[in-house]
């Protein structure tokens, strides 16, 4: 099986496609997921996270440990120290058997060297991803990653979402 990659614009659906994706795997899942809140910090910047991508909503935690940045319209404050312990340890911890998430992967992390070093461990590695790659086509960092040989990429879109979903949990659950 190659690597799943699910790319289109914003909003589209991507990450309810994943985790849609890993309530039907039946395999243990590892890698990660970001959250940005909807509330503004004291600064009236929206922080996003990073989390296990096994977690529920309600065992997530925010704090500093697993800030990765705050943006408003555009990206403020990135947390590269993040990526690189966190973020790495996400996907290096997946065991054969499972799946890694990685949702998302954007421009934020593009200097984030050893998180970008597992990535692409993991692309060539056997153990399959599934992963949401934001559509940004001005960033080397993810235009690798869509070009990957052992990766397929698929593109969704509010007409092709439930159709999307049901060809690749065919593949996922063969």
């Amino acid at each position: 099986m190659k690597h799943i990659l699910i790319c289109g614009a914003k909003g589209v659906g991507k990450s309810t496609l994943i985790r849609r994706l890993c309530m039907d795997a039946n395999a243990p899942i590892y890698g990660y997921c970001t959250k940005m809140l909807s509330t503004a910090d004291a600064d009236g910047l929206f922080p996003i996270y990073i989390h296990p991508a096994r977690q529920t909503e309600a065992e997530r935690t925010y704090g500093s440990a697993n800030l990765i940045g705050r943006c408003d319209i555009c990206i403020r404050d990135v947390y590269t120290n993040v990526f690189n312990t966190l973020g790495a340890e996400y996907i290096t911890a997946a065991k054969p058997g499972g799946y890694i998430i990685m949702d998302e992967l954007g421009f934020m992390e593009k200097d984030a060297e050893k998180f970008k070093r597992a990535v692409f461990n993991a692309l060539d590695g056997n153990i399959p991803i599934i992963a949401a790659v934001k559509a940004r086509y001005d960033v080397d960092f993810l235009n690798r990653i869509r070009a990957h040989e052992k990766a397929q990429l698929y593109t969704i879109t509010p007409e092709n979402r439930d159709a999307l979903y049901a060809e690749l949990l065919g593949i996922i659950t063969r």
